[in-house]
């Protein structure tokens, strides 16, 4: 059984074709960390929402007008990589490009599934495609967290603010006075390929790319699949400390929304985050940083956060951040 849809998106068929096949894009609408071969026999790996990862490989390839690829999500019993088809056709329009998608060798139960995806990510691809990016993906704030999906949740959210972040904005002081936010930037990039090489990511998988963005996406792609294909059980190596594995992506988690809100302090740009997300990490944070390690520098001291404040001010001020003027 087939699923089909067609909707116009107001671009021609070049910069269509890059919407939905270059990673810089994809993550615009549709994915958190995308890994792409664009390429006949070329593989890719989406995560499209925490905890769910589609992987296949890529059969036709034409520029500006058509790609297929086989379609299936990681851990499926009924409906594992490869097991589908989607084919995208693109055809000049009124208006822009006529994008006609068809997703093939699905039951019907899957259809009606994947119809439902579909159509929201169709309908965020046309927003994309209109202003420039969706926004936050209403889908993205799973009801239960774990490690991972945690982890993938808070690059979501700071991949977006980095994505606002324009050069103008590059060397603007960050509340961590060493860092303006570029030397801010690197350091969360420095982070993420060492929590990467605990996982046995490629250190090779450096950070290319012409924004801050695109520079933390290619290392957090490779370090999000590392631990995927590891799991969390025992423990990790992380410098000289053997560590839980589990805790030491927890250090990932911090990191993006911590910093998510550096970035967004640092550039005048609003941050809006579920409270069951700010509260996962709040707990994590609560078990990475100590008395020990304030002590050390690490970390400041916590600060008063105020009877009214929210959870995600109350993970800042727990880090020794101020809240009091960020919004």
């Amino acid at each position: 059984m087939a699923f089909q849809k067609s909707v116009l998106v107001p671009l021609n068929a070049d910069d269509t074709f890059a919407l939905i096949t270059e990673p810089d894009r994809l993550r615009r609408w549709q994915v958190i960390t995308a890994r792409v071969d664009l390429r006949a026999g070329g593989d890719y790996r989406w995560t499209i929402i925490p905890g769910n990862s589609a992987s296949g490989t890529y059969t036709e390839v034409e520029p500006g007008r058509r790609v297929v690829f086989t379609w299936g999500w990681e851990g499926s019993p009924d409906l594992p990589p490869g097991a589908s088809t989607v084919t995208i056709t693109l055809e000049p329009a009124d208006g822009g490009t006529l994008v006609h998608l068809v997703h093939d060798e699905l039951t019907g139960e899957q259809a009606d599934s994947h119809a439902l995806g579909w159509d929201h990510y169709l309908g965020r691809l046309a927003s994309a495609a209109a202003d420039g990016d969706a926004g936050p993906d209403e889908w993205g704030s799973p009801a239960e967290l774990d490690p991972l999906t945690s982890a993938e949740a808070t690059l979501a959210v700071c991949q977006l603010v980095l994505r606002g972040v324009t050069e103008a904005d590059y060397h603007r002081p960050t509340v961590c006075t060493e860092f303006d936010v570029t030397q801010l930037a690197e350091h969360l990039i420095g982070s993420v390929t060492s929590l990467g090489a605990a996982a046995g990511a490629d250190a090779g998988a450096g950070a290319a790319g012409r924004t801050l963005e695109a520079r933390l996406a290619v290392p957090a792609q490779a370090m999000l699949e590392a631990w995927t294909v590891r799991g969390l059980d025992g423990t990790v190596k992380l410098g000289a400390h053997e560590m839980p594995a589990a805790l030491v992506l927890g250090i990932g988690s911090v990191e993006f929304l911590v910093h998510a809100w550096d970035f967004a302090r640092a550039t005048g740009r609003g941050l809006t985050v579920p409270d069951g997300l700010s509260q996962y990490v709040l707990a994590v944070a609560g078990q990475l940083i100590t008395p020990e390690g304030r002590a050390g520098g690490s970390f400041a001291d916590p600060v008063e956060a105020g009877p009214d404040a929210g959870l995600l001010d109350r993970l800042i001020a727990f880090t020794g951040r101020a809240v009091s003027s960020a919004r």
